[in-house]
């Protein structure tokens, strides 16, 4: 297997909640690591993993994450560890588009658990 570059032009991309998207950039059982844009004043519903361990990284703009009903100021160049069986929510608060990595060990998808 020879190794390619990825981007979100090249990866394989998807829709959720309203008017968000993600890019899968790596999407193996063991590890996932996907590109997300959320839009100003969206959010994603409060849920938690039962295996998954996620990092979220903030690319560009400003994120609200609230972990366990505490809610915490994400900005660009900084990241969120959350471990299994937390509640989390992502939130964009802003005015502006949020773009963040999120990284799950092993994949999220088929493990959340939503409130």
């Amino acid at each position: 297997m020879s190794p390619k570059p990825v981007s979100h032009s090249t990866a394989e991309q998807y829709a959720w909640g309203n008017d968000c998207d993600g890019w899968h950039l790596l999407k193996r059982d063991d590890l996932s690591v996907i590109q997300e844009r959320v839009p100003p004043q969206r959010s994603e519903i409060k849920h938690y993993h039962s295996r998954a361990r996620q990092f979220f990284y903030i690319l560009a703009g400003e994120a609200t994450m609230v972990v366990e009903d505490v809610e915490i100021t994400l900005r660009q160049g900084e990241g969120l560890e959350v471990p299994p069986q937390v509640p989390h929510q992502f939130r964009n608060d802003s005015r502006a588009d949020v773009v963040f990595l999120v990284i799950s060990a092993p994949k999220s998808h088929g493990d959340r658990v939503n409130f």
